[in-house]
């Protein structure tokens, strides 16, 4: 099964649990079903909350996904907070330079904890967390609030995350997804 999450915003974890209900019955006893691509090529990222709920869908509850760490250096760790659907599907992430933060949340908690096989090439690297302030009149203002660690501990910022299988899609025929039919390889193979 292929899925394709281009954001995470304000109606994604209700878009997800609509979705991956109607996909958990269809593959229930479906010998053909082999496991799940999650492609976040491109995906700026957004809510860390969103992260956390995506990554439980395959994470045991309980699990580490993502570690947030103060300016003063305190740690506290988000983990599975919910049961996911597909907690034992083998699973291949697409990663690209346009998967940032809350998409490398993702990528990054399922690699660490052995759940998912990256596909592509390296993250952006965006490693922190930041809080929308409301100024009126149509401003607004960004602050850096933590930074956020791999559950590993592994802060990514400026450096991106490197896939387990590095492929960069083929500029001479865009009509082939080089990328995508080599997360289906490792998929089925």
């Amino acid at each position: 099964i292929y899925l394709k999450l281009s954001q995470f915003g304000d109606s994604t974890n209700k878009d997800w649990l609509a979705l991956v209900n109607k996909l958990n019955l269809k593959v229930q006893n479906n010998s053909a079903f082999k496991g799940i691509i999650l492609d976040v090529r491109n995906n700026p990222g957004g809510y860390l909350t969103d992260a956390v709920f995506i990554a439980s869908e395959f994470l045991k509850e309980g699990t580490p996904v993502v570690i947030q760490e103060t300016g003063g250096g305190e740690k506290s760790t988000l983990r599975a907070s919910r049961r996911g659907l597909f907690l034992t599907t083998p699973v291949v992430i697409l990663i690209n330079k346009g998967s940032a933060s809350a998409s490398e949340i993702v990528s990054a908690a399922l690699k660490d904890q052995g759940r998912a096989k990256l596909v592509g090439e390296t993250s952006f690297g965006k490693g922190t967390i930041q809080q929308a302030e409301d100024l009126g009149n149509g401003a607004g203002l960004h602050v850096t609030i933590a930074k956020w660690l791999t559950p590993n501990g592994t802060w990514v910022h400026g450096k991106g995350i490197t896939p387990d299988v590095s492929v960069t899609l083929d500029l001479k025929d865009s009509s082939r997804d080089t990328q995508l039919e080599k997360a289906i390889e490792e998929l089925v193979k």
